[in-house]
């Protein structure tokens, strides 16, 4: 039984906040090359142009690529044979609450949803925990932010429904939310379970490399169709116009009830943070 001190996870999760705000992954920022080479809409390439900009002036001087620094979602895979001295979760909170306070990000949690209170720290942080084999320790922090999950919806599909139903649902959000979540956008679907069973799998999506295929060729080519059908609606960078409203679709499925196919669409504005580290 390997042991891991809840002051280690404290200082993990306190970086990994700061970096996921300050330093984008590579292939988010891959990606906003490749969609400036994609891009025919003069303005839209400029907006490329001043995305990579961004991105690379927040990594340059540690400071967040988007003023919403958003709320913690923690993403964390736990080795059954490791045994945490101190309160796990605890320490998780601390640990988002440190990094917020000390890295100068933005505090824009509130305590409870209709008295409306600012926590002043970003805490509580949202935590999803799988245990797993082995005696590692991975967390990836997702700062999320508004803009964009305020866009994200859901729909109880019947099973006669069809892969083409679904794609056509997953068009018709980001065609109804427009320029509001700063696209271009990341699309994470998740289909199947019950329906917070879909509302995770549609936000774990989201921690997908940009570019990656997914290895089922039905999802693959489901991802790859529902892609190109979202940026022929022209909404473009900033919803300027232009050729490239989405940089990805991710699918991520799960097995589900006879009766039932859930879908649950969550937005990733262009900023789709996520820094990861294994102890």
């Amino acid at each position: 039984m390997r042991e891991i001190k809840a002051e280690t996870i404290v200082s993990t999760v306190r970086d990994l906040c700061i970096e996921a705000c300050c330093v984008l992954p590579n292939d988010l920022c891959d990606s906003f090359c490749a969609g400036k080479a994609q891009e025919e809409s003069e303005i839209g390439k400029s907006i490329f142009d001043v995305m990579i900009e961004n991105a690379e002036y927040a990594k340059t001087a540690t400071i967040p690529a988007c003023q919403d620094t958003g709320m913690a979602v923690v993403f964390v895979e736990l080795g059954q044979d490791i045994h945490v001295v101190g309160n796990f979760e605890d320490a998780i909170h601390e640990g988002v609450r440190r990094g917020y306070v000390e890295g100068c990000l933005r505090l824009s949690v509130v305590g409870d949803p209709l008295r409306r209170v600012n926590t002043n720290d970003n805490t509580p942080a949202i935590i999803h925990t799988r245990v797993v084999p082995g005696d590692r320790l991975t967390i990836t922090v997702a700062p999320k932010g508004f803009g964009s999950e305020n866009m994200s919806a859901m729909r109880m599909f019947k099973p006669a429904n069809t892969a083409d139903d679904v794609c056509d649902f997953v068009v018709e959000c980001v065609s109804k939310a427009g320029s509001n979540p700063c696209p271009p956008v990341v699309v994470g679907v998740g289909l199947g379970g019950t329906i917070e069973r879909a509302a995770l799998c549609a936000k774990h999506a989201l921690t997908r490399d940009i570019g990656s295929v997914n290895p089922d060729p039905l999802y693959a080519e489901l991802e790859r169709k529902t892609l190109e059908k979202i940026n022929a609606l022209g909404i473009g960078p900033q919803g300027l116009g232009g050729t490239v409203t989405a940089l990805a679709v991710h699918f991520e499925p799960f097995a589900t009830h006879i009766a039932g196919l859930p879908c649950v669409v969550n937005m990733g504005c262009h900023i789709t943070r996520h820094a990861s580290a294994v102890l």
